[in-house]
């Protein structure tokens, strides 16, 4: 290349950066010294004493998502503070940030694409791979820088992320108008991008009851609220279109609510709710009042049936009775005096080899003893799996085995008490039947539908929507599952 076109290229990229063959998107605040403070000393020392003084309530579990409110921090502050007390110092790698649109209108969700958010605290960096993995996916769904512009619902978000969390990128989205089939697609498409990842966060960033009197707005948040606790997204949904609810970011809660139930985060804490006339003390009829409500949607810890101990028993028990069956054709000789291995409990045995099944054998029913519900079933995974050829000695020490001990089944009215990743669920009809572990839901990434199609058709060998029928039962049960990777052993 000659000296004249290098200068000449280099004079283009120096002076007309929109040319530039890699461009930086860095969007700068557009709220600084409005809806919080310029100053980095100062919007850090305020976000300090708004956490300090938040007292939420102690929710043990795994916190998927929050609803938070924002507006300025001299209003909405301290209510979104509880939530983010809440999560401060947790390992998320990813936040989306689900904003509502208040000046553009438009249909579907709009995301940002690539770059970084400043904010007076620093530099906020987009997850552009997550992006580049929903991009182009659903039409509804759509790159869209502009919509941003004026918009304050996500910015407002990301001091408070950033003195809450280290380490973490954004994936940045403004939602308009939706339909509910919609909302349910862009919840679809999140959760199967993040699939079992367990390190994402998700913000709902909205506002409550917008109007002039106070026995109206507490009415109105309470009915928002109510459908939000129940996780009834549907419910809410509509509510917001008949008006009988409120909440400007209503629809980006409805995405959550639809991503976090599909996910198996099913608990919903309200950790506060206020309202602008509260915080300034002119909560009266003409003065202009909007609600702020700070809301975690986790899943609760699981009760520890089995300890450490008790699961290595198992899982030993399990390989010493395939090893003596293999030898001898024999069953092991068993006696725990453990009590809780002496529960009658169901338990499926599942054996892995090189990372594909290899057999899996269960009983659903409790009828003896956990421990020989064990051996029994971990000899017939062995031996008994007609989708495959009898395990042979040598290839023991080349399994894995995986125990699931289950809860008691429960039948359910309706596929909406069901799920996914928490519940492993039964389907019968007639002399049909067949169950999936609630591992299954979590290792495909499977919709609730899309789990129970192939549950009614591979499993059961019914017509995929056989579940959606009269007829049809369904139970669910829970189960602990554990395996000797995971242990150890």
């Amino acid at each position: 290349m000659n000296l004249k076109l290098t200068l000449k290229i280099f004079f283009i990229i120096l002076f007309f950066p929109s040319l530039n063959c890699f461009p930086s998107s860095i969007k700068e605040p557009e709220f600084a010294g409005q809806f919080y403070p310029a100053g980095k000393r100062d919007l850090s020392a305020m976000i300090d004493n708004l956490l300090e003084k938040a007292a939420p309530k102690a929710v043990p579990g795994d916190i998927f998502a929050l609803i938070s409110p924002h507006a300025g921090y001299g209003y909405s502050g301290q209510s979104a503070s509880f939530g983010y007390k809440l999560i401060k110092g947790r390992p998320y790698k990813t936040v989306i940030v689900l904003g509502a649109g208040h000046h553009k209108p438009f249909n579907g969700a709009a995301f940002y694409p690539n770059g970084s958010f400043m904010t007076p605290l620093g530099r906020v960096d987009i997850d552009e791979e997550f992006i580049k993995r929903i991009s182009g996916k659903d039409p509804d769904f759509f790159s869209d820088e502009a919509v941003f512009a004026g918009e304050h619902s996500v910015e407002v978000q990301l001091p408070f992320l950033q003195k809450s969390l280290s380490g973490f990128s954004i994936v940045p989205v403004i939602v308009g108008d939706c339909t509910l089939d919609t909302c349910k697609k862009i919840a679809l498409l999140l959760k199967q991008e993040i699939g079992g990842r367990k390190d994402v966060l998700v913000v709902a960033s909205t506002d409550l009851y917008h109007g002039y009197d106070p026995e109206e707005a507490a009415k109105t948040d309470a009915l928002t609220l109510d459908l939000i606790k129940k996780m009834d997204y549907e419910g809410l949904y509509y509510a917001l279109r008949d008006e009988k609810a409120q909440a400007c970011g209503g629809f980006a809660s409805v995405i959550a609510l639809i991503l976090s139930k599909e996910r198996g985060y099913d608990k919903v804490e309200l950790l506060n709710h206020t309202n602008s006339g509260i915080v300034t003390g002119k909560n009266i009829k003409g003065e202009w009042i909007v609600g702020y409500a700070s809301i975690a949607i986790l899943k609760p810890e699981e009760k520890i049936m089995l300890n450490d101990q008790q699961r290595k028993r198992l899982l030993k028990i399990a390989r010493d009775s395939i090893a003596t069956y293999l030898k001898t054709g024999r069953k092991l000789e068993a006696n725990e005096n453990d009590p809780v291995l002496a529960q009658e409990m169901g338990a499926f045995v599942t054996l892995n080899k090189d990372g594909q099944l290899r057999g899996c054998i269960g009983s659903l029913t409790a009828t003896q003893p956990l421990y020989l519900t064990v051996r029994d079933m971990a000899i017939e995974a062995a031996v008994d799996d007609p989708r495959f050829s009898p395990l042979n000695p040598e290839e023991l020490n080349e399994v894995e085995i995986e125990i699931s001990a289950l809860s008691p089944l429960e039948r359910v009215d309706s596929a909406d008490k069901i799920v996914l990743g928490k519940h492993g669920v039964v389907v019968r009809k007639g002399y049909h039947s067949g169950v999936f572990l609630p591992q299954v839901a979590t290792e495909t990434g499977w919709s609730k539908e899309e789990f129970l199609n192939n549950l009614c058709e591979q499993k059961a060998g019914l017509a995929p929507s056989s579940w959606k029928d009269n007829e049809t039962e369904l139970y669910i049960f829970g189960a602990e599952v554990f395996s000797e990777k995971g242990s150890g052993q």
